[in-house]
């Protein structure tokens, strides 16, 4: 037990997880409507998006690549997606509506896939252009006004509660049933990347590419499927997004990479590649939200964000950095010191 907590104290996830247990303490005293449960599904529901989109930006990190372009393609599932069902006035099930959400996503990922998996350019180079190319597709081909009125299906699963209970006051408070969106994403990922091989093969490029060549992965496939699957969950949180706002704008979603990179960095991800968890993703963004939602609360200006988003993402990436040393150097000391020699008194 003791071990495991030494373990937990010195990894990002058990820093992390510490810094918002004291950034929640902290909130709470400057307003004590923080730690009231509307205020803690509000939080909850703010990071459903969020979260689903994080999940992806852990598998590219993973692999040693990164993406840009993810709330581009999220914000074309949405509004093609919408634009589609209003159009052809037809009235498919809500699981039927994701699962076009998904189906764009991934076609949009293929491309980036090609030109990153087939082709061999980098990664920030490829998403930072796909990111403009896919925005500019949407506004110029599939278009710029916003729906204010959305398929009846998705306001009928808007108002699924997962979880609702009555407050003293008679107030009713409502976790939506998108929040399953996330948790069913979260425990997905964690399987491919903790159980699979396809997961190893992720771990591995991160590692080394050219070593995971050497030992038979073949790369470019492994990367062509890592962008098409990205771009399915990218897919699925324009969808839930739509049904969280009840509207289809064009103009959503792109402009939060911050926030989302932010998360996945404070949860132990390395832009390097190679490290990342599931867990320490999720406690990323629920850091993250938190801290975005919360200044507000307290009072403090909305432009102070972008500083401290900013001072986290430096903080989370020197994080792992910073406690390799000192384990490493820790492990030098006691090999420094020398074996244990006990000496036992004669009797």
């Amino acid at each position: 037990m003791r071990r495991l907590l030494s373990r937990l104290a010195t990894s990002p996830q058990g820093i992390m997880l510490a810094t918002g247990i004291v950034l929640a303490v902290l909130f709470s005293v400057a307003n004590p409507v923080f730690l009231s449960a509307p205020n803690i599904v509000d939080l909850l529901r703010n990071a459903i998006v969020t979260g689903i989109f994080a999940i992806g930006v852990l598998i590219v990190l993973a692999s040693g690549g990164i993406d840009v372009s993810f709330t581009a393609i999220g914000a074309f599932a949405l509004y093609a997606t919408t634009k589609l069902l209003i159009v052809s006035g037809i009235h498919p099930p809500m699981l039927a509506i994701f699962a076009i959400g998904i189906a764009i996503g991934v076609a949009l990922g293929f491309v980036n896939g090609l030109l990153i998996g087939l082709l061999g350019l980098p990664t920030l180079i490829v998403t930072l252009a796909t990111l403009s190319l896919f925005r500019g597709a949407l506004l110029t081909f599939v278009g710029t006004l916003y729906y204010g009125t959305i398929p009846a299906e998705m306001v009928a699963y808007s108002r699924q509660p997962l979880l609702a209970f009555h407050l003293a006051s008679g107030r009713v408070v409502q976790l939506p049933l998108a929040f399953g969106n996330f948790v069913l994403v979260a425990g997905f990922a964690a399987l491919i990347l903790g159980s699979t091989m396809f997961g190893r093969k992720i771990y591995a490029l991160g590692g080394s590419e050219e070593a995971a060549a050497r030992i038979g992965i073949d790369v470019r496939r492994v990367k062509l499927a890592i962008f098409m699957l990205v771009g399915g969950i990218a897919g699925l949180a324009g969808v839930t997004h739509v049904t969280l706002m009840r509207i289809a704008n064009p103009f959503d979603l792109v402009g939060s990479e911050l926030n989302v990179i932010a998360a996945v960095v404070l949860g132990g991800a390395r832009i390097t590649g190679g490290h990342g968890t599931v867990s320490g993703t999720i406690i990323g963004v629920l850091v993250i939200t938190m801290i975005n939602s919360s200044l507000l609360l307290i009072g403090v200006p909305t432009y102070w964000q972008r500083l401290v988003v900013g001072g986290l993402i430096l903080f989370g990436t020197g994080l792992p950095i910073a406690i390799e040393r000192f384990n490493l150097h820790r492990a030098r000391l006691r090999a420094a010191a020398g074996p244990t020699v006990t000496v036992q008194a004669p009797v």
